[in-house]
């Protein structure tokens, strides 16, 4: 019997939250000089557009921990369902605005409006998969992440070559109002919710949850807030800090990057070539979490992926005096590290906290690591505008990235696993 919790949750989950990233990244192309007039159209220079697109994480703060806490004693499903018509609004209103003022005001509440979703479906997923495929599942929904922009990327080029970045905007904006009555379809909370699910499968799921989080609760247990103050949060929050200024910082650059004065690229082309780090990057997540999850061990699987991205934006800056090519080979590789590291990253809190916990820890993190998504994109459009270039930004991220990879070992160590029986009919 196959397990169809793979077949129906993920996929779902995946392309909301593909949506989700599409809805926040796209900027990064619609904001280019070289292929649209957005900038030009809301009078901005590099500096004003960087904190315009960054202020989202300000937003992006604000309901984390309250998505997370709702998501654990209330439903991720309805969670969830309410952020996708809000985000849904904010998304078109981004690609309706007239001035610089109005778009950052929209940045700032699209920020707000998806602030929830990443907890809420990190708890979704605690839910339907034990530890020993949680690195797995989480990677295959986070998959969306390089994937959105790796697929997103020419279609929102030919929007712009063929349209407007106001089109872009609105049309991709729009989308998460198609995506929601599925979402609501073909989610439950959890296996005994389920009535798609067999009974077989519901049972070993219920049973292995259950003792897992009966594991997981023999520490004594501790009030909310204390669980937010432990030395590994403090440990997560600077690590994700550094983690999302390398996203974000060279997803909103990257297409600066790719221009050579000795080369010379369509819309397309360039949209095409904007998308291959990311297709290397989630080759990266895949490898990467089922090597977690086969080995069952996480810190390393974060630490190395973040030291291959950190040598290798160095390494393109260096070789870019000598080939564009040559640089572009090792930005295929740069990019992945923010990536391939999201799922053992997140198995740690799911494998060391009392499941009470879980939920607003992992939202604290997320939503104060993720002002590094302002950090990175602000810092970087001022060091590229006072430097003339990209060189010097993409350094500095560089640097930052093996920083957060030697502080990964001072993460704490997964609390041994307990040995579950899996039936046979459900391994085949």
């Amino acid at each position: 019997m196959k397990q169809q919790r793979w077949q129906r949750i993920i996929p779902v989950a995946l392309i909301m939250y593909t949506i989700s990233y599409i809805d926040r990244t796209n900027v990064a192309l619609a904001f280019d000089p070289k292929l649209s007039t957005a900038m030009a159209d809301l009078g901005m220079n590099d500096k004003i557009a960087s904190n315009a697109i960054g202020i989202f994480f300000w937003g992006y703060l604000l309901l984390q921990i309250p998505g997370g806490y709702l998501a654990s004693h209330w439903s991720a499903r309805k969670v969830v369902s309410l952020f996708l018509v809000a985000w849904g609004i904010c998304a078109v209103g981004c690609g309706l605005v007239q001035t610089a003022g109005q778009f950052r005001v929209m940045r700032f509440l699209l920020g707000i409006a998806e602030s929830g979703v990443f907890p809420a479906t990190l708890v979704l997923m605690t839910h339907w998969f034990p530890r020993a495929e949680r690195a797995r599942a989480n990677a295959y929904w986070i998959l969306c992440q390089p994937l959105s922009v790796a697929f997103a990327a020419p279609i929102t080029a030919q929007l712009l070559q063929h349209w407007n970045w106001r089109v872009a905007l609105i049309a991709e904006g729009a989308l998460p109002f198609i995506w929601l009555p599925i979402w609501w379809h073909f989610i439950s909370d959890h296996p005994r919710d389920a009535k798609w699910i067999s009974q077989e499968e519901r049972d070993h799921l219920e049973t292995t949850l259950r003792r897992e989080d009966e594991h997981l609760e023999t520490a004594e247990k501790i009030p909310l807030w204390k669980a937010l103050v432990q030395p590994a949060v403090f440990v997560m929050i600077p690590i994700y800090f550094l983690h999302n200024c390398a996203a974000y910082g060279c997803n909103t650059y990257l297409s600066s990057a790719l221009k050579s004065p000795g080369l010379s690229f369509t819309k397309l082309q360039t949209g095409i070539l904007y998308a291959i780090p990311y297709l290397v990057a989630a080759v990266f997540m895949v490898l990467n979490s089922r090597h977690s999850d086969k080995t069952q061990e996480r810190r390393g699987h974060v630490a190395v992926v973040y030291f291959i991205s950190g040598f290798c934006l160095i390494g393109s800056v260096i070789a870019v005096q000598y080939s564009f090519w040559l640089s572009f080979g090792f930005l295929c590789f740069a990019i992945q590290g923010p990536f391939a590291s999201l799922a053992p990253f997140w198995a740690i809190p799911a494998e060391t906290l009392p499941r009470a916990a879980l939920g607003a820890v992992m939202g604290l993190v997320n939503a104060i690591g993720n002002i590094g998504g302002w950090a990175g994109t602000a810092a970087f459009g001022w060091l590229k505008q006072e430097t003339g270039g990209t060189a010097v930004p993409f350094t500095v991220i560089g640097v930052g990235t093996l920083v957060a990879a030697c502080l990964c070992f001072l993460l704490p160590k997964s609390k041994a696993a307990i040995t579950i029986s899996i039936p046979a009919t459900l391994t085949k």
